[in-house]
């Protein structure tokens, strides 16, 4: 069982990997490409093949994004028919030329559940364990989709590593249950304790460990499942470095707010400001019924995805943050969601 390291890849590293791990995804057969904004030195556009499958070509020389997105209506029901005609897509306010669109409903998913086992949270962990259970029951597609567990309070501790097995995945949070009760600990890899953490909650450091320690190399959607009632008390980093890290990395940040209702509940604002800028969402719920459909919501907004690929046109390897922005011209009412942008690589 691997510990998650304070540590982080180097820049040029990570880079160099995502390089490969990019052209390795657009030609590994039956697995979609989902190379993100780093310089792979392919391109990849859309063609079809004789049976009038769309299919992916690669030419040499330049660099993609990706952007995953979904679109809902007032009554939150997904648009499940765009086509490429439908959308457009900004870069620093500038129209950008698609070259891949499609629906990316059979993604492999790569899942981070990070639990918050702090006192202000505990009393609530029990039916957090029981719908988690259910979720990763109706979510995780043995061999296919990935999940790990690690619970944290001033310091994040993997209970399950990354695993294809769902019942792999309900031992851990069944550990997280047993062991949740104040002064206990698990027998979980620790991360070395964060520094002034003492019994406190580092959700950001919590997060920036996970995605550069964890989620960084994996394929597929790379996502974390971030249950906590919004409070950090312990992290050395902020909110906007939590995010930073998630872009970088490409993962999408989902949040089920959880609280002790008879302390401070849930901080709603701060877990959308930390969810809602890579792509993802928080959910508040009020009860167990209540959050057994902040699962079902959850599950349902991974499968409804899209993405699009675009060559950006700004082609400086500057390292800068580039805001990215989706539009479905002639629909203002309609909820995009998706990241809201990314760092060029730098030379």
């Amino acid at each position: 069982m691997i510990a998650i390291r304070p540590h982080r890849l180097s820049p040029l590293c990570a880079f160099l990997l995502a390089a490969l791990l990019g052209v390795f995804s657009a030609l590994t057969p039956g697995r979609s490409s989902v190379a993100g904004a780093q310089q792979s030195g392919q391109e990849q556009t859309q063609g079809r093949n004789p049976q009038g499958e769309d299919v992916q070509k690669i030419r040499v020389g330049t660099q993609l994004v990706n952007v995953f997105f979904s679109a809902t209506d007032k009554e939150n029901h997904y648009l499940k028919d765009l086509t490429k005609n439908d959308v457009i897509v900004l870069e620093n306010g500038r129209p950008q030329e698609i070259f891949t669109f499609r629906r990316e409903s059979n993604l492999p998913l790569t899942l981070a559940i990070l639990v918050d086992v702090s006192n202000s949270v505990r009393p609530v962990i029990p039916e957090l364990t029981d719908a988690g259970t259910r979720f990763i029951n109706s979510v995780i597609r043995p061999g296919y989709d990935t999940g790990a567990v690690i619970q944290f309070d001033s310091e994040a501790t993997v209970i399950q590593d990354l695993t294809s097995n769902p019942a792999r995945l309900r031992r851990g949070l069944e550990e997280i249950r047993r062991t949740a009760a104040p002064g206990r600990r698990s027998h979980g890899a620790t991360m070395p304790p964060f520094p002034g953490g003492q019994g406190g909650t580092s959700i950001y450091d919590s997060i920036i460990a996970t995605c550069g320690d964890l989620l960084t190399e994996q394929p597929g959607r790379r996502t974390i499942i971030l249950f906590t009632d919004g409070y950090d008390t312990t992290s050395m980093k902020k909110r906007s470095a939590a995010v930073d890290e998630a872009l970088r990395a490409e993962v999408v940040i989902y949040a089920i707010g959880i609280g002790d209702p008879s302390e401070d509940g849930v901080d709603k604002g701060e877990l959308k400001k930390l969810c809602e800028p890579t792509g993802g969402r928080a959910f508040i719920p009020r009860d167990a019924a209540d959050l057994s459909r902040a699962f079902a919501e959850l599950e349902e907004d991974l499968r409804q995805q899209y993405l699009l690929a675009y060559e950006p046109a700004n082609v400086a390897a500057d390292g800068k943050f580039r805001k990215i922005e989706v539009r479905i011209p002639g629909h203002k009412e309609l909820r995009i969601r998706h990241r809201r942008g990314y760092y060029a690589p730098k030379t």
